[in-house]
């Protein structure tokens, strides 16, 4: 057995003389170093001579064949075959360990270093006095070391039971925890399946009660349908009727007032029956208010909502005035802010445009040079619609703060908010008087504001989702919402109620706008779908895909000939109406979100997510 000794001791017995005794350094007993003995086996040198074995030549002639040399080589290969040598091993001999190196060990492992140098000063001084020789030291019996190894062994064992109690007991508590968690999601799992019951059981109680108004609603749905056609046949009737009378007045030579009555044919009469009728009523709605029978609680400011008399100015400066771009290219790139713009308004009469943006501020810009005029701070969140006020002396816009705001061009502030809606407010429009302002929320409705008395005369309620667009129909008391509930709604802004409803989009409708004339209106949704409709008829006319990136803004020309579309891709798509040619216009480096004509259609403006305001021409 190896035995393990300090080595500077070993180096001082190789110097020192057999009278001297080793001295050890107790300070300095931890840091003296241990190592197993090595020995060497030297070379032997003898005097032995070793012969050179000659080789000799098996065959004495290569070309000669001897049968005995083949039958004794193959006799010796077969032997060779046969015996297979195992590998040599060598023998462990088990060397008993000594007495003086048990002794020693005992006393390292037990931290004994004065009594471990006290006994190796006495043995070595025993040892060179040859008082203790080497034959007198007997070894110690295996069962000591036995004993040694198997209490380590049962030490480790211990350590082992220990561990493995502790993963026991970590593994029940997270048997526990499990178990816990599997009975509360067991419990969740049911308490989901009661609720899901019931919503089976209230849809099929629903189902059959709405079954029970199918047959009310396919009735209301055909009168509707036949009121909607009495309607069409009766203007065709009422504009036959006046191209009739426009018809016997330019042929008359003389006027009816100057003809006796006796002296009148049949269709003189009834035309001088009708006239005195026509006038009668005229002077009959001048004297009388117009009836809002909604309005319960009146404020002594309210605005007088004008009479529907359907006529347009704008369609008579349309003839002279208007533009038709037939062929269409950028004139003018403008850094306007440094967010996405989402809104852009002209002015009636200037050649000046408003820009809004996610930044929270609104900027003037003179068309084409791209020159800052004024810019408006105040509003918290971003900036989504504004708007001129007929008159061009005042702005309104919307936010995502939930507010609507009146700005003021001479006073250079906001000298109004209204605060009513719940949710943030997407677009703004004027009534073409300038005494009322409608405005589009998400919180599902659109609200009409009276400018005189600063207050909501109605709240527009009906869509099931949020308002995304309004607009006020030229000259007239009209509404149009688009809704993110896939509908247009056209609506009365004297009583605050729906006139009609407009289905066919299979997605939220981004924006709705009227033509000049109002007879057409054209919307687009999240998909790049775009329809237009003919509102007389409540049906589609065109639809056109321009997808699959979302149509974010749609505008016709003042000829109403061609629109233009806003579109997610980074360009504008601009389609004949007439020709259905479709001519894409790329410039933009990000999403557009806005697009509008100007009065005359001498230019297009386009704002986008690249923070930028192009002009086209």
């Amino acid at each position: 057995m190896a035995t393990i000794q300090p080595a500077p001791k070993m180096d001082i017995l190789k110097k020192q003389s057999s009278h001297e005794i080793p001295k050890i350094d107790l300070s300095k007993i931890e840091n003296v170093p241990y190592f197993i003995e090595k020995e060497y086996i030297r070379d032997i040198d003898d005097d032995f001579v070793y012969e050179e074995v000659p080789v000799e030549d098996f065959y004495e002639n290569e070309n000669e064949e001897n049968f005995e040399l083949a039958l004794l080589k193959l006799d010796d290969g077969s032997k060779d075959k046969l015996t297979v040598a195992t590998p040599p091993r060598a023998d462990i001999n088990i060397i008993p360990e000594t007495t003086d190196d048990f002794i020693r060990n005992f006393l390292v492992k037990l931290n004994l270093l004065k009594t471990l140098n006290a006994f190796q000063n006495e043995w070595y001084e025993h040892v060179q006095s040859g008082r203790l020789k080497a034959d007198d030291v007997g070894s110690v019996p295996d069962i000591y070391a036995k004993n040694q190894q198997l209490a380590d062994q049962v030490k480790f064992f211990k350590f082992e039971v220990d561990r493995f109690k502790k993963a026991a007991e970590k593994a029940k508590e997270e048997y526990v925890k499990m178990k816990k968690e599997r009975d509360y999601h067991r419990m969740h799992h049911n308490r989901v399946a009661q609720e899901k019951n019931k919503l089976i059981t209230d849809l099929k109680r629903l189902k059959l009660h709405y079954e029970t108004y199918e047959p009310l609603l396919k009735n209301m749905k055909d009168k509707y349908e036949g009121a909607i056609r009495d309607k069409i046949v009766n203007q065709l009737e009422r504009d036959r009727a006046v191209a009739e009378l426009g018809a016997i007045k330019s042929n008359e030579n003389l006027s009816p007032n100057k003809l006796e009555k006796k002296d009148m044919g049949p269709t003189q009469k009834r035309l001088l029956e009708y006239r005195n009728g026509e006038k009668a009523l005229r002077e009959e709605m001048k004297t009388k208010k117009p009836e809002e029978p909604f309005i319960t609680n009146r404020h002594p400011k309210d605005s007088e909502f004008p009479p529907e008399t359907g006529l347009n100015p704008y369609l008579n400066r349309l003839k002279e005035d208007a533009h038709n771009l037939t062929s269409i290219r950028l004139s003018q790139t403008i850094q306007a802010h440094n967010l996405p713009i989402s809104s852009i308004a002209i002015h009636p009469r200037k050649m000046i445009a408003v820009t809004t943006s996610d930044d929270k501020s609104w900027k003037m810009w003179t068309i084409p040079d791209g020159q800052m005029i004024m810019r408006g701070d105040g509003h918290t969140d971003w900036v989504s619609g504004c708007e001129f006020h007929p008159n061009g002396k005042m702005l309104a816009t919307s936010s995502g703060d939930s507010t609507v705001k009146l700005w003021n061009f001479e006073k250079q502030k906001c000298i109004h908010t209204f605060t009513d809606h719940l949710q943030a407010v997407w677009d703004v429009s004027w009534h073409s008087c300038g005494n009322f302002l409608v405005s589009g929320s998400r919180d599902n409705t659109a609200k009409v504001w009276d400018l005189n008395s600063l207050r909501c005369r109605y709240t527009l309620r009906g869509h099931a989702d949020a308002i995304n667009s309004v607009e006020f129909l030229h000259f007239s008391n009209i509404i149009l919402t688009g809704s993110s509930d896939k509908t247009i709604s056209l609506w009365d802004a004297r009583t605050g109620l729906v006139a009609h409803n407009f289905y066919g989009h299979m997605n939220s409708v981004n924006h709705a706008t009227f033509n000049l004339r109002g007879d057409t209106l054209a919307s687009c949704d999240s998909m790049g779908v775009v329809k237009i409709w003919d509102v007389r008829k409540v049906s589609v006319t065109e639809s056109h895909d321009f997808g699959p990136y979302s149509a974010n803004s749609v505008a016709f020309n003042p000829l109403s000939t061609m629109i233009v579309v806003a579109s997610d891709d980074g360009s504008l798509k601009s389609f004949n109406i007439q020709s259905q040619q479709l001519t894409p216009l790329a410039a933009h480096e990000d999403a557009v979100n806005c697009v509008k004509f100007d009065i005359n259609g001498s230019y297009i403006l386009s704002g986008g997510c690249d923070n930028t305001l192009r002009v086209w021409s």
